[in-house]
């Protein structure tokens, strides 16, 4: 059912918030990591326990919450995934002692991938068929825009007040969300023919199985790249530490401005624009590497790293489209394979620089990434391809023959 104007501004806004939420909580404890050790008497290497909870969270969560809520209809189910991220958080900020914090980290992380599926789904089943990327990429913008403002302003929060009243506000955010989209999305009527084994079902599906590659593989790049950013550019190139938080905007603006434009490559062609998404976030991830010895050019490819997020509603849009009758499993595990890529690229990225490699050397591993992901998707395509001979395959829209 298409909205209106009106109806559609209402509906983008309540999940975008959601996704500002969890984008915020997801990394705003980088910037705390200090204040929690403190606190919480542990050393600040041990605070990578939590963030690691946090994304097998996500990993687990996705899989799990899609095939048992199948049945659930997508409004009560984004409002009951806000809620437990709301406590998860809450009670993060309650946690008494470190371990007790890295497993409510954990349940916080359930519902993160489920959330970006089922809202993904429900904001693209509210325009025509040809501008669903873009409904994807607006719901996507909350967590871009988190990276540029949430994160940073309860970072602020946190090191002033306490690191406890940014994982409270965070909580507040997902109450306010679970009440907008309760006021401003529709009811939709639940699959009667849903259930766990259909939705398990998009596990096995060969398309669906490319793409995920895709995410875990061709994204990971921008996150090898991330990861080490700062160390980059004040140890080889001289930047002053002082303009951290400058750098980190400007990644944040690039993911906002890659979110948008790959949505809009996507609608006009899917498929071209997956494979020119993947060719740019290598180009930009090399340049990073030739670049990183300047200030000035080392910052202007941290913003152009970060319009390698134009890969995100591409994907997501591509599962909607092979996902056949197992849609929310296969949206929700997008978000678990980026995590998955976040994992993967900073875990080369570390290796590479602990062997004895200069820090920019960390745009070598992106790019390789990126290849890796355009190979994966090209593959994926040949044995589509091939299992479809002699049917014609449409060129001017997305959609796949069966």
């Amino acid at each position: 059912m298409t909205l209106g104007k009106g109806q559609m501004l209402r509906l983008s806004l309540a999940l975008a918030l959601g996704g500002f939420g969890i984008g915020s909580g997801e990394f705003v404890i980088m910037g705390l990591m200090n204040r929690v050790a403190t606190d919480l008497q542990v050393a600040v290497p041990d605070v990578g326990y939590a963030i690691s909870s946090y994304a097998l969270g996500v990993v687990v969560g996705a899989p799990l919450i899609s095939a048992f809520a199948a049945r659930v209809p997508r409004r009560a189910l984004l409002i009951s995934l806000m809620l437990v991220f709301a406590a998860g958080n809450m009670a993060s900020a309650l946690a008494s002692d470190f371990w007790t914090f890295v497993f409510l980290r954990f349940l916080a992380g359930l519902p993160h991938g489920a959330y970006f599926g089922v809202a993904a789904l429900v904001a693209a089943a509210a325009v025509p068929y040809h501008m669903r990327a873009r409904a994807v990429a607006r719901v996507m913008s909350g967590l871009t825009i988190a990276i540029v403002v949430g994160a940073p302003l309860a970072t602020w929060a946190g090191n002033l007040f306490g690191w406890e009243v940014a994982f409270l506000g965070v909580g507040i955010i997902a109450l306010l969300t679970a009440l907008l989209v309760w006021l401003w999305v529709p009811w939709q009527a639940p699959d009667p023919n849903a259930s766990p084994a259909r939705e398990l079902s998009a596990l096995v599906k060969q398309r669906v199985l490319f793409t995920l590659g895709v995410a875990s593989i061709g994204f990971g790049g921008m996150f090898a790249v991330f990861s080490y950013v700062m160390p980059t550019l004040t140890e080889q190139a001289g930047m002053a530490e002082r303009w951290g938080p400058l750098v980190l905007m400007i990644f944040g603006i690039g993911t906002i401005v890659g979110n948008f434009a790959g949505a809009r490559a996507a609608d006009g062609n899917l498929l071209r624009a997956i494979v020119l998404i993947l060719i740019w976030c290598a180009l930009v991830q090399a340049g990073f590497f030739m670049a990183a010895d300047y200030v000035v050019a080392g910052v202007v490819f941290v913003g152009l790293v970060g319009t390698s997020m134009a890969l995100g509603p591409a994907l997501q849009t591509r599962l909607m489209d092979v996902a056949e009758d197992a849609q929310t499993m296969a949206a929700s595990m997008n978000h678990a394979a980026f995590n998955m890529a976040n994992a993967l690229g900073a875990w080369l990225a570390g290796i590479t620089i602990k062997s004895g490699a200069e820090w920019s050397t960390t745009g070598l591993v992106g790019a390789a990434l990126a290849i890796g992901g355009l190979l994966i998707f090209l593959a994926g395509r040949a044995l589509e391809q091939h299992e479809t001979a002699g049917s014609p395959i449409p060129t001017g829209e997305n959609r796949f023959v069966e």
